[in-house]
């Protein structure tokens, strides 16, 4: 096997800093799809790479090459034993924290939407929850819910209640949860990728953000609400998609002011993230293809 497995290992490296800094530069919904698309393949990428360095050495065996009908040491004669116990163990770590993440993203939404639907007051896709602590977020589902605790709603007035519930209603029109889920999944494959969650989570709110002020016809309305909602909350909202979560005040300059226009300077990052993307791709590929070559070489002898 060629020294293009190591590549995609290294690449995330170099691409998350790249991809973290071009998502400042673009409009917040297109940052969040760059920043998810970038993360996730990455992470297949490097999890592949992971996979055929500990397939390579798996092959060097005696009983798994007899199973195949190799001939040793053809197969893998490139890639040492260390290396691929290395990578089979970080393959099981990477596994286990796959499916912890997922459990995360699944279970803990599910019990939050039983809890609501246990205490609260249902109308449409809104549940108000009978609590003084003002707090509001959105449950991903099938149908997705809008949560809000009673004391939120007496803190703002009926225009910035209703650019409240716009912003929630845009994550889940936007089905943000799974931008959050898959570049979380993305983290627990390559530990280089977790600089993309904060402005992933931005961005995220940022769109919410938008989307909420085009609802209600006025950015300066939606400012309020979201500052309103920040300040009146007592503690962090529990939810990942909640309009007091962020930065916020940077969240109501970005609505008071004037439209950003990008400028050329992030060209040469994006050809950069382009270019580490389309590497990283062509790398597992080319290791995947040499590793069955190899094995094709084997069988023929």
């Amino acid at each position: 096997m060629s020294v293009a497995v190591w590549v995609p290992l290294l690449l995330p490296l170099v691409a998350a800093p790249a991809a973290r800094r071009l998502a400042e530069e673009l409009p917040p919904r297109a940052a969040a799809w760059l920043l998810a698309v970038s993360a996730v393949t990455l992470a297949a990428c490097a999890s592949a790479a992971l996979a055929l360095l500990a397939g390579a050495g798996a092959l060097r065996l005696p009983p798994v090459a007899a199973l195949g009908h190799l001939v040793l040491p053809v197969v893998g004669d490139q890639v040492t034993v260390p290396a691929a116990c290395g990578a089979a163990g970080l393959l099981a770590a990477v596994v286990v924290a796959l499916l912890r993440t997922l459990r995360l993203h699944v279970v803990h939404p599910a019990r939050a939407r039983r809890a609501a639907a246990a205490t609260g007051t249902a109308a449409g896709d809104l549940t108000v929850l009978p609590d003084p602590g003002p707090d509001a977020y959105a449950l991903p589902g099938r149908p997705g819910r809008i949560v809000v605790t009673s004391g939120m709603l007496r803190a703002l007035d009926p225009a910035e209640r209703e650019a409240l519930l716009a912003h929630e209603r845009a994550h889940l029109a936007g089905r943000h949860h799974l931008f959050l889920t898959a570049v979380a999944l993305s983290c627990a494959c390559h530990p280089a990728l977790r600089l993309l969650r904060s402005p992933l989570s931005y961005a995220l709110e940022r769109w919410a953000d938008e989307s909420a002020a085009a609802a209600v016809g006025d950015r300066r309305v939606a400012a309020r609400a979201i500052g309103r909602a920040a300040l009146a909350a007592t503690r962090p909202s529990a939810a990942s998609l909640s309009a007091t979560t962020g930065p916020v005040p940077r969240r109501v300059a970005a609505l008071l002011a004037p439209a950003h226009t990008p400028t050329r300077a992030p060209r040469a990052i994006a050809a950069v993230l382009a270019c580490c993307l389309t590497l990283s791709a062509a790398c597992a590929l080319e290791a995947a293809h040499d590793l069955h070559g190899s094995i094709e070489i084997a069988q023929g002898e």
